[in-house]
């Protein structure tokens, strides 16, 4: 196949082998998760882990940031949660009459929200604006974020009360929903006997330099994705938008999400160029948490996920031998 990109992209096959070895000391079993993450770490996306409490998702926050050499942050989001909590603040400094910004948690490289539909909508305001524009805003001052900056949210699918649900707009800010899951009884197991003692994140080291993510980012614009996926993408999201059961589909920043990591997807297993199982594996965890589900359909007891697999099986790839191959 002749498309002008370049054949192999080692670097960053190795990287994710490298990060996937890493966290498995400690993640163990979630192979499929770790590398979902990596694939919204490298296309610059953030991430919603909706699952019930104690399944490993603050560890598995904290073994991919130490993994990668960068600061990790976690946020317990309250109601009494203020944007200027995560944000920062400015403090007056009397020596020199001047008023200095002190950082937030904001102004972390990965940054764990958890429970972010305990946040009030203002606080989730500003969270929204730090993952949109990278950049926060206090007392009318606009601060950068550092980069590589990567949102990690959980929510407890079970438990609403006293909770603000997050709008759509922010839901669509999210590049993947994805659930870490119970383990399977040997998984299990094998992680009773690894933490009788000191939990080996405490063990845990980077195994790549913080500077090397963003020039691997960067290498992603060189992944080929053919006139024919993107019709094949185009054609996915043009069906949520018709179904039935929808009353809304996805947005043209879920175009570009898929596009984009279906990219990461294919340069973390070191091909330089898109194929349509990459696009239908990444299609569910990026589209479900953005399709909006019609009333009646709800009480029918559709599911957005059930439409997301639907619509992909049903959708023809149309896609040239060599493309697949």
């Amino acid at each position: 196949m002749s498309n002008g990109a370049i054949t192999e992209l080692p670097t960053i096959a190795a990287f994710a082998e490298a990060v996937r070895v890493n966290v498995a000391n400690v993640i163990i079993g979630k192979d499929g998760v770790v590398e979902q993450l990596l694939v919204a770490l490298l296309a610059g996306g953030h991430v919603l882990l909706q699952d019930v409490p104690g399944t490993g998702k603050t560890i598995l926050a904290r073994a991919l940031a130490v993994s990668l050499g960068v600061e990790f942050r976690r946020i317990q989001c309250t109601p009494d949660l203020l944007p200027n909590d995560i944000a920062g603040v400015s403090v007056y400094n009397q020596g020199s009459g001047e008023f200095q910004f002190r950082p937030g948690p904001l102004f972390a490289n990965v940054l764990l929200a958890d429970e972010i539909n305990r946040a009030t909508p203002r606080t989730q305001s500003a969270l929204l604006e730090a993952m949109a524009e990278r950049q926060v805003t206090v007392d009318g001052a606009t601060y950068p974020l550092v980069e590589p900056f990567l949102v990690l949210a959980t929510e407890n699918p079970i438990e609403f009360e006293g909770t603000f649900p997050l709008p759509e707009a922010q839901l669509d800010r999210f590049l993947m929903q994805l659930s870490v899951g119970y383990p399977a009884l040997s998984d299990e197991a094998r992680m009773i006997r690894l933490i009788g003692g000191e939990h080996p994140i405490t063990q845990l080291r980077p195994v790549i330099s913080p500077g090397v993510l963003p020039v691997l980012q960067q290498q992603l614009d060189t992944v080929h994705l053919s006139d024919a996926l993107v019709g094949y993408i185009l054609r996915l999201i043009t069906a949520t938008r018709q179904h039935f059961d929808l009353l809304l589909g996805g947005s043209p920043r879920a175009t570009l999400a898929l596009c984009r990591a279906a990219q990461a997807a294919a340069a973390l297993k070191g091909r330089a160029f898109v194929v349509p199982d990459d696009v239908k594996a990444l299609a569910e965890v990026i589209l479900t948490h953005r399709l909006v589900l019609k009333p009646e359909s709800a009480l029918r007891g559709r599911t957005a996920a059930a439409v997301m697999r639907e619509i992909v099986g049903a959708t023809p790839v149309d896609v040239p031998d060599e493309v697949t191959t």
